[in-house]
């Protein structure tokens, strides 16, 4: 059974981009400073916080500077299983 898409990914990205845009401003990070300590582009970063659209090495780099690595890091760790098949094909992936 396939799940329902509630968003577009366009949709998705455009707030995970504001997510990153309230935390630089909570921390009182301008943009040229976020851009300035991660070596990404201003342009690159307005472009992001504005329509999402980024890099995912960029997007890593804003994630470090901002002291956000472990949110990348556990992203997908903890996934579960849909169904008894998968299960079965990462136990057979495993030998």
């Amino acid at each position: 059974m396939e799940a329902l898409v509630w968003e577009t990914a366009e949709e998705l990205d455009k707030k995970l981009a504001e997510r990153m845009r309230r935390i630089r401003r909570r921390r009182k990070v301008s943009q040229q400073k976020l851009s300035d300590m991660s070596g990404v582009s201003y342009g690159s970063i307005k472009r992001f916080e504005t329509t999402g659209q980024i890099s995912l090495l960029s997007l890593t780099k804003l994630a470090m500077a901002l002291e956000l690595a472990d949110e990348l890091r556990n992203l997908f760790t903890q996934v579960p299983y849909r169904n008894i098949q998968e299960v079965i094909n990462e136990s057979k992936g495993k030998s």
